[in-house]
């Protein structure tokens, strides 16, 4: 890392708050918090024990900047396992800028984006998957991306490569002795046993990379389109589902004619919901306009909530929504369960996944919905503490790590030599060793941190 020098950066968020908190780290952090903030009873901000708080008065050359409250951790028991004060004063960006710019004249410089959250794997405080994770548990929008992300900060992901990269260090050990020293007492390399072992160990990596996906759509969320003829009751069921009015209802046809979207949390995952024109042939070019965009809403979405009404007979506007979903990971909502029904379900059996009937009026279809959408989506048995993989960088590694296993795997099969087994198992291991950071270049750490904001 070079010369270890004294950061400094606004940890909250810009704007006008209750609190403000500049973070400084390094092995000037307590003298230079000391030359700002004068404590109460004339104590001394180096005078602090780790993991204790004290009340003073911040100033600079222009004169007093805010009444304070200073916390400190010592190093190496800190988040980055240097020194660190926390200036809190009350929240503001004339406040904040100002006690940032006092810290930066008295010893520390403007931390870059991600630095101290950098700073803490480089002292070994967190590997690269676990710091990851920091940003993943910063930007997660729903509850069940934030306790993955938490999952993953707690070394999850870690704790599963590590037991592979492990066994793939002692099986490379023993066939790199065995090769080299024939003539020592060394335990004979098993073929079987050694296949088997690596036949599992590339079991556990092809299903990290497939749970690429499933974590994609519970970080990002699922893009998902509500679609159907004029007066199914779209609008309603988008209404429904955001808790608000957010698309006009009226039993005037074509009445939506622009795609009107939103966010919402179902079973603690988040659906990008779009309410698009309904589906007909219509006269009216801007209406016409509308139904080209919500036919392409289809195709481009994750999941299609396609909406009919129970109470009416098949239509041809029906018929061609459900041509428009054919194949797709489509559900069929039978709307106005509260009026008599003179659909049948099995006539949407042969192109949709499923058939729910609901009343988009009534609040109680929110539980029966949240658990078919989630089903739909491959959702419905995710668990948040299993190891996952966040990204494409961690996908790439482990993708490269099954690789050279899989060719291990037919080495020993078509009874290749040892030495081509084990410079596989080799090249695997450094995958994954590159995955938790231990053998990274800076240009993948660099990398990694770059995403990360200023502050953290």
């Amino acid at each position: 890392m070079g010369e270890i020098d004294t950061i400094a950066a606004i940890a909250t968020p810009l704007g006008t708050g209750g609190i403000g908190i500049v973070r400084i780290s390094g092995p000037d952090a307590f003298a230079t918090a000391e030359r700002i903030v004068h404590l109460a009873k004339g104590r001394r901000v180096s005078s602090l024990a780790g993991y204790t708080c004290a009340y003073g008065l911040a100033a600079d050359q222009e004169g007093p900047i805010d009444e304070v409250i200073v916390t400190a951790f010592r190093g190496p028991h800190s988040y980055t396992g240097e020194d660190i004060v926390e200036i809190s004063a009350h929240g503001g960006v004339y406040l904040m800028d100002r006690l940032l710019n006092a810290c930066c004249k008295n010893g520390a410089r403007p931390a870059l984006a991600g630095e101290f959250t950098k700073r803490a794997f480089l002292n070994g405080k967190l590997d690269l998957t676990q710091a990851e994770a920091v940003i993943d548990l910063i930007s997660a929008h729903g509850g069940q991306a934030a306790r993955a992300a938490l999952s993953a900060r707690g070394g999850a992901l870690y704790r599963c490569v590590g037991e592979i990269a492990d066994r793939l260090t002692y099986f490379a050990a023993h066939l790199s002795a065995w090769i080299d020293y024939p003539e020592e007492e060394i335990e004979a390399v098993d073929p079987n046993a050694l296949q088997c072992d690596l036949a599992k160990c590339l079991q556990t990596l092809d299903s990290l990379a497939g749970s690429y996906e499933t974590g994609r759509l519970v970080r990002e969320g699922i893009e998902t389109v509500i679609v159907g003829r004029p007066n199914v009751g779209k609008s309603s069921l988008m209404n429904l589902m955001t808790g608000v009015k957010r698309s006009i209802v009226s039993d005037i046809p074509g009445t939506t004619r622009d795609l009107v979207s939103d966010t919402v949390l179902c079973g603690g995952f988040v659906f990008h919901l779009t309410d698009t024109a309904g589906i007909r042939k219509p006269d009216d070019p801007i209406e016409q306009e509308g139904v080209g965009l919500a036919l392409e809403q289809i195709e481009r979405a994750q999941l299609v909530l396609a909406v009919f009404d129970g109470s009416e007979p098949l239509t041809g506007d029906d018929r061609r929504v459900m041509e428009a979903c054919r194949g797709l990971n489509a559900l069929a909502l039978v709307n106005k369960a509260d009026l008599t029904q003179v659909l049948d379900a099995q006539a949407f059996a042969s192109d949709f996944k499923r058939v729910l009937l609901i009343s988009a009026h009534d609040t109680n279809i929110i539980k029966p919905l949240t658990e078919a959408l989630t089903e739909m989506v491959g959702l419905g048995a995710f668990d948040s503490s299993a190891a996952i993989v966040a990204n494409t960088r961690q996908r790439a590694a482990v993708m490269a790590a099954a690789g050279e296993l899989r060719e291990a795997v037919e080495a020993l099969e078509n009874g290749v030599s040892y030495d081509a087994v084990a410079v596989c198992i080799e090249r695997a291991l450094d995958a994954l060793l590159e995955l938790t950071g231990k053998r990274a270049s800076q240009a993948v750490v660099d990398s990694v941190f770059s995403r990360f904001c200023v502050g953290k």
